[in-house]
């Protein structure tokens, strides 16, 4: 189970960003947040995943502060993937960073072998998002924040990705929150869904 507990965030004493959050995401649960730009979808994103450090309140997994070291449980998707990935790596060390998926994983998130070679900047930016969310399954990790990974997707492209993040997280019963703006997509991956408004949670 991940929990945040009361996080309060601010980049300027005069500006709260969040204030008092606490939820909760349990194993195989899928967990929808909307919110305007700017609401602080993405800030919420990275302090469940240890990206950013709360100046209020604290991050839990399974009761325990999340560990400092190793592939992470808890791992944050940006919607850019190119901001994600060293330039200087071909995809296979990418890859290899986090761990090294089978042919058959491979396969189920349409990443080809004749990637592997490449630099990320010779794929197109939907290709470079299932390598992304692909290096984000390692054994270790129990937990996804999924921030905007298909909005710049083409919509078939979004529909292979979200089925096959689907048949892993139900394997493994990974718990994934989505953050998007598209709130019919959240309504058709999230039994339950969460709106972010003035620092606050609120139901959707």
């Amino acid at each position: 189970m991940l929990n945040a507990h009361r996080l309060g965030f601010r980049f300027s004493p005069d500006t709260p960003i969040l204030e008092d959050i606490s939820l909760t995401l349990k194993a195989g649960q899928w967990l929808g947040l909307s919110g305007d730009s700017g609401a602080g979808k993405s800030t919420l994103g990275k302090l469940l995943a240890g990206y950013l450090m709360p100046q209020t309140g604290y991050v839990t997994l399974e009761g325990a502060a999340l560990p400092k070291n190793g592939v992470q449980p808890v791992q944050w998707l940006p919607q850019s993937p190119e901001l994600a990935v060293n330039p200087r790596w071909r995809v296979a060390k990418i890859l290899r960073e986090a761990w090294t998926p089978s042919d058959a994983q491979c396969q189920a998130f349409g990443v080809k072998p004749k990637w592997l070679s490449r630099f990320p900047q010779s794929l197109s930016g939907g290709e470079l998002q299932r390598v992304c969310v692909l290096r984000a399954l390692a054994p270790e990790v129990r937990f996804l924040v999924a921030d905007e990974i298909s909005t710049m997707l083409d919509p078939i492209t979004q529909l292979e990705l979200w089925q096959a993040l689907k048949q892993e997280a139900q394997l493994r019963q990974l718990g994934v929150l989505v953050i998007s703006h598209d709130t019919a997509l959240l309504e058709r991956l999230c039994p339950q869904r969460l709106h972010l408004s003035g620092g606050q949670l609120k139901p959707y």
